[in-house]
């Protein structure tokens, strides 16, 4: 997993968490799916296309429940 502070919450942020899991993955084969609300920076046109670049599989939760993140 990555992680990333800092006093905003701009899409490059996510982006270099995103950067830093992908480099610690211990299934770097595998197919992953990466699930997250629907927050303005993961639905950017940068960060979706950075990820599916990356092989991800992008799931978000439907209507902004944050139940649907138990199921996921």
């Amino acid at each position: 997993m990555g992680h990333k502070l800092d006093s905003h919450m701009r899409t490059l942020l996510c982006i270099d968490a995103l950067t830093m899991a992908l480099k610690k993955s211990k299934y770097p084969s595998k197919k992953l799916i990466h699930h997250s609300n629907r927050g303005l920076q993961f639905c950017s046109p940068t960060y979706t296309l950075f990820a599916e670049s990356n092989g991800l599989t992008i799931s978000m939760t439907v209507k902004y429940d944050p139940y649907q993140n138990a199921i996921a």
